[in-house]
């Protein structure tokens, strides 16, 4: 059985092919969810929506409960690291995590930022040993086979690799770095480009990003049934 972790952080409730104004990335998780499920209707799913319901930010006694030994943990401190608990569970148990993640001046909304913050925890996610020899950081995701689907929009265009706007492109440099830390490596990305024009070069867009959408969930949901044939 495939476990998807379904995550969107819009600011905006709803999907743009259900409500004016509405989220382009949530328009695309929602169809990749949705395709998945046709495609493969023994999947679980979680959802988790940070864009409505954000993950509380990273404090310094948040850090100080992070860096103390699980053993001498105070009570105030299990307390303070349960939200990251939950949320790293979730993560630990997901097989594909889909991410809706739109581009908000030119980085991840903030709502998402926290969840990163919650979920790159010294211990859980990655290990620290700074008497290790050779590199003191190590990642503890790295044999999970994890695959992170980055699904985003963005108000102009040519923000891809080797385009007019690429340095300005924070997103998917953002969120894929500190998943690699953890060691998740395998990714892919779809976005949505044209809202600010509208028109035909949004409608284009869009159409673009939904059938790249059915093609990954297509190539994903078969190397699976590969995997779990072999």
């Amino acid at each position: 059985m495939t476990r998807l972790l379904h995550i969107d952080s819009s600011a905006r409730s709803g999907g743009s092919d259900r409500q004016p104004h509405g989220s382009h990335s949530r328009r695309l998780s929602a169809r990749f969810v949705q395709r998945w499920r046709e495609l493969d209707p023994g999947a679980q799913v979680v959802v988790r929506d940070v864009g409505l319901h954000p993950p509380t930010p990273v404090t310094g006694g948040w850090i100080h409960a992070a860096f103390t030994p699980e053993a001498k943990r105070e009570a105030w401190m299990r307390d303070t690291l349960a939200e990251s608990d939950r949320l790293i569970d979730e993560l630990l148990a997901a097989d594909v995590i889909v991410a809706g993640v739109p581009m908000y001046n030119f980085g991840m909304p903030a709502q998402f930022k926290a969840w990163i913050d919650n979920v790159v925890r010294v211990g859980r996610t990655f290990g620290f040993d700074r008497a290790r020899e050779g590199e003191p950081y190590w990642p503890l995701l790295a044999d999970a086979g994890k695959r992170l689907v980055l699904l985003s929009s963005r108000g102009d265009y040519g923000y891809g690799a080797g385009e007019r706007l690429e340095a300005m492109n924070h997103v998917e440099p953002g969120v894929l770095t500190p998943m690699r830390y953890l060691g998740i490596t395998q990714s892919h990305s779809v976005a949505i480009e044209y809202d600010e024009f509208g028109g035909e070069r949004l409608q284009a867009s869009i159409e673009r990003a939904e059938a790249e959408v059915d093609a990954l969930v297509g190539r994903l949901v078969g190397e699976g049934e590969v995997r779990a044939a072999a």
